[in-house]
């Protein structure tokens, strides 16, 4: 779902550790020479959509725009997010790319544009992609050119079980980090677990150093790091200090280094099944938990990730991203139409009321009606400041770097030291 990093190394071993052989590659990148006889254009669309509700929902959207289109079949390639990472990983070392692909912009995107993979939009998605929200379109926008259209825009932020934040005695979200370390700690007094993270899987971890470095150094610190490729300021070591703090306070759940994210027993399941007070994740969590668990419903509350005392960052600093979706070199007209479908009035109300997405589309904000939906894009609506995931803002090695030196300062392994300069070491060595 929401995010997060490519597999970056070894092309043709992440291609056989996701069990993808050259006929699955094949496909990909075929459907403008080989329309069939009767002169149907097959378009294939990957998505990461793999949860109710937005599975059935999305596979009801490409029905509706197989009835407007009778010469166009979509062809749907749905897999969860690690998993299409990868694939994507051994798809860009083949060089072809499905003709439509989800994407989060950013850094990854620019690898595969550089890579002379994928279409610019710009003037095939002229006027109509100029409505949508200006700020959910920024992350797919390169040297002044569009390569993506977005389909959701959000943030990270804690989403919190109110019934058991009561039981520990909390009557208020945290606004501040010291603040967040006592209400763990009068959770914990509680037997009860304080915080599910996917430690498996590693990009739900990383979210915890990114947003200490933008608290203690400033949102647009983490660019300007990555541009003079140097993270071993205080501030980032600061960040991974408080990050130690408070996997001292053993937060998570039992066997969350082995955790994934979606899965019967993974992260968001714990919390949708009441296991544990809280998560740090986007605006997609209340449906992941609700299909991977049974959901909080009413207990469920939302509040954006506390401030630093002492820090250069506001609490008003936002961390997130959207999804989008971009296209193959080449991409037959018919994928251009889908995308203008898919960025539609109509699609976009039908994805906000039955999937909880927040709109890209204006005209579709007046069907949002979750409050905890609500409170995340007034979050969105007043941010000063925006930060892309860094697993998708950086090149691709840096941002897995990211992860795996989060990965192990989380599992104990590496310092606050260490993985700023394992991180500084990858973008010098991304030249």
């Amino acid at each position: 779902m929401g995010d997060p990093a490519l597999s970056r190394r070894g092309f043709l071993a992440a291609s056989a550790a996701a069990g993808l052989g050259m006929t699955a590659l094949s496909g990909c990148g075929d459907s403008d020479e080989g329309g069939s006889s009767d002169g149907t254009t097959t378009v294939e669309w990957w998505n990461i959509s793999t949860t109710e509700p937005a599975k059935g929902v999305w596979a009801a959207l490409a029905k509706k725009f197989e009835a407007q289109n009778p010469k166009v079949k979509l062809k749907i390639v749905q897999l969860e997010n690690d998993a299409y990472k990868s694939k994507m990983t051994a798809l860009i070392a083949s060089g072809k790319l499905p003709d439509i692909f989800h994407t989060w912009g950013g850094g990854v995107l620019k690898q595969q544009v550089d890579a002379g993979l994928v279409e610019d939009l710009t003037d095939r998605t002229a006027p109509w992609a100029d409505g949508l929200l200006k700020v959910s379109k920024e992350a797919y926008l390169l040297d002044d050119k569009v390569y993506g259209i977005p389909f959701d825009i959000g943030m990270i932020g804690f989403w919190y079980n109110k019934a058991l934040f009561q039981q520990a005695g909390i009557s208020e979200p945290p606004t501040t980090w010291g603040a967040f370390l006592e209400a763990v700690s009068k959770l914990k007094s509680k037997n009860i677990t304080p915080i599910a993270l996917a430690g498996k899987e590693k990009w739900p971890g990383m979210y915890y150093w990114a947003y200490l470095a933008m608290r203690t150094a400033g949102a647009s610190a983490l660019q300007k790091a990555y541009d003079d490729k140097d993270f071993t300021g205080a501030e980032f070591i600061e960040a991974g200090a408080h990050l130690k703090t408070l996997v001292g306070l053993q937060p998570f759940q039992k066997g969350f280094l082995n955790a994934a994210y979606s899965t019967p027993t993974g992260q968001a399941a714990t919390v949708g099944n009441g296991k544990a007070a809280m998560e740090l994740m986007g605006q997609w969590a209340p449906n992941v938990q609700a299909d991977s668990g049974k959901g909080l419903g009413k207990d469920l509350g939302f509040f954006p990730f506390p401030a630093v005392e002492g820090g250069k960052g506001a609490i008003t600093e936002v961390f997130g991203g959207g999804g989008g979706h971009a296209l193959r070199r080449g991409a037959p007209q018919a994928a251009v139409d889908f995308l203008k479908f898919f960025a539609s009035e109509a699609t976009d109300l039908e994805l906000v009321k039955k999937t909880g997405t927040l709109p890209v589309v204006p005209g579709a904000e007046s069907a949002i009606a979750d409050p905890n939906i609500k409170a995340v894009q007034e979050q969105l609506n007043a941010a000063t400041g925006f930060q892309l995931y860094l697993d998708q803002a950086y090149a691709p090695a840096v941002g897995q770097e990211v992860n795996d030196s989060v990965a192990a300062l989380i599992a104990g392994s590496k310092s606050p030291e260490q993985v700023a300069q394992s991180i500084t070491k990858a973008a010098k060595e991304e030249q």
